[in-house]
């Protein structure tokens, strides 16, 4: 179920693969290898955590009850499509919609690891920029460059959050279409069996009654 092969000699993953349903997907993800084009370098992370949100009967998704706003528009859109949302006003969070247009099913990509030393170097750079920011915001001395926080090694994409400081994933790349994005997109990545994969609740959404008990999060 591969697509168009891409500079790495990956092959892109095609619409089909998306257009089924997001625990479907969600579990298949695992593995896969998220790649995102930055300013600062290629990024490739290997995805090893992700949630299914399966749309309108959901009560942790965000289009519970039929709730298609101007922020849940991507979710709705066709199968492969980035939704990409802010939360506590400052980090971004990366969805990828799941089945076909109109049903808002989407897969939360909540952890990833370095697929190569080049983006380990990117990731890195990616964090420590973004630390640094805050600590001068607060007015703290920023890390030197040559020197890594401790607390970066082993923890560069685990979360939401810092995945997509990671990948230098922002509000920018939210409903982009990536089965065909030269520059955003997921390729084939290592084998994974179904014995290796792990399920248990989703993360962060007590409020959804009965459906947090869900066992829809799928990890290494």
């Amino acid at each position: 179920m591969s697509g168009d092969v891409q500079k790495n000699g990956a092959a892109r993953l095609p619409r089909t693969f998306f257009s089924r349903d997001g625990i479907t997907v969600a579990r298949e993800l695992l593995g896969k290898i998220l790649v995102h084009e930055t300013e600062a370098g290629a990024v490739r992370g290997i995805i090893t955590e992700v949630e299914s949100y399966m749309g309108e009967q959901d009560k942790g998704s965000h289009t519970y009850g039929g709730k298609r706003t101007e922020r849940t528009e991507p979710m709705y859109h066709a199968g492969g499509t980035s939704y990409v949302y802010l939360i506590y006003g400052m980090y971004s969070c990366m969805n990828i919609a799941a089945m076909r247009e109109g049903i808002p099913q989407a897969v939360l990509l909540r952890s990833v690891v370095p697929a190569d030393r080049e983006s380990e170097e990117v990731m890195t750079a990616l964090r420590l920029a973004e630390m640094n920011r805050r600590r001068m915001k607060s007015g703290k001395e920023p890390y030197p460059a040559d020197k890594c926080p401790a607390s970066l090694k082993g923890h560069l994409a685990d979360g939401p959050g810092r995945l997509c400081i990671a990948m230098g994933i922002t509000r920018a790349d939210n409903d982009v279409d990536m089965t065909k994005s030269g520059s955003f997109y997921v390729t084939e990545g290592i084998p994974v069996e179904s014995g290796q994969i792990r399920a248990g609740k989703r993360i962060g959404i007590d409020y959804a009654e009965e459906a947090a008990d869900y066992l829809w999060r799928f990890y290494l």
